[in-house]
């Protein structure tokens, strides 16, 4: 169902849904290069794209390379690749190579480059030009999960499931792994949706839990997320295959009962005391704000301002 995913720090490379509404302003990130229009000049190197980092990604199912290349011609065009990329100032290479031309990357190793990441068919090296210390961001440092709380604010129930591939059958809220170019609040939706049929609609953003060297995130940091949602729909048809049970329980219950997990209960009691005294006091809202060099758009969540202080 979820695909897993990670959150990284990596430039606008990996960036996606969360801050993808683009500005008529934007300046290029890149200068795209025909590989056409470089064998018709006679050019011995590699085409890429240069970004604003002074950096050049080259995309070997895009090279116009024969299919049947071997390491040492490969090898030959690379090397004098790189003499041309330096020459130019060029910092970084990033080499993105399919799992068909997979021998490249052996080619590639012989002239320094690493292996960065990798995904589905494809895998990216990387190779530092500059004189200096390498400044190329590493790739994943975090799995995000998120779940929503669907709160029913006329009875005070929240819909809950117990997870069939846990071995403790505790409530929790529905959820999974916010896939890659997926913001929050559209991974929430989905998830509760995928397990328990029941529709609704991202409100607020609750709680935010990171436990570090998380075992099934590959040793990384693991982050869970709480959003809180409103119901569209109340009907309950959930996945068999992940859940056991999925109900509207009383929130005064979920919040006292054994059967869940302490930060289950610690959201329950948040939300007591949204329903009593305002959700104002417990959400941490969403605004857009522009990015100021990318011309792009961020999702910044905080406590609500008072309209006064808003500029």
């Amino acid at each position: 169902m979820a695909v897993c995913a990670f959150a990284s720090m990596f430039f606008p490379l990996v960036r996606g849904r969360v801050c993808c509404r683009a500005s008529s302003r934007a300046r290029p990130a890149f200068r795209a290069f025909s590989c056409t229009a470089a064998r018709a000049q006679g050019s011995g190197a590699l085409t890429g794209r240069e970004d604003r980092f002074g950096g050049v990604t080259v995309n070997l199912s895009d090279s116009c390379l024969p299919e049947d290349i071997s390491e040492k011609s490969f090898s030959r065009l690379l090397k004098d690749s790189l003499v041309q990329w330096k020459s130019e100032g060029k910092v970084a290479v990033w080499l993105r190579v399919p799992i068909s031309l997979s021998r490249c990357a052996a080619a590639a190793s012989e002239h320094g480059f690493s292996f960065h990441h990798a995904k589905h068919d494809h895998t990216v090296l990387s190779l530092w030009l500059g004189e200096e210390e390498s400044r190329l961001p590493g790739f994943a440092t975090h799995q995000i999960g998120v779940a929503g709380a669907v709160v029913d604010e006329s009875n005070g129930k929240v819909l809950v499931v117990q997870d069939r591939n846990k071995t403790m059958n505790a409530w929790k809220f529905p959820g999974g792994l916010s896939d890659l170019a997926e913001n929050i609040g559209t991974t929430a939706v989905r998830e509760v949706f995928e397990e328990t049929g029941v529709r609704s609609e991202f409100r607020s953003l609750l709680s935010i839990r990171q436990q570090h060297h998380h075992p099934g995130a590959f040793d990384m940091s693991d982050m869970y997320i709480i959003c809180r949602l409103s119901p569209l729909t109340y009907d309950i048809n959930f996945c068999t295959q992940e859940c056991l049970r999925c109900e509207w329980l009383q929130l005064a219950e979920l919040a006292k009962t054994e059967h869940t997990t302490p930060i289950t209960a610690r959201v329950a009691q948040l939300l007591l005391h949204g329903l009593e005294s305002g959700f104002h006091n417990i959400d941490l809202s969403m605004e857009v704000i522009p990015a100021v060099y990318s011309g792009k758009f961020y999702q910044l969540y905080h406590r609500q301002l008072p309209s006064t202080l808003k500029s």
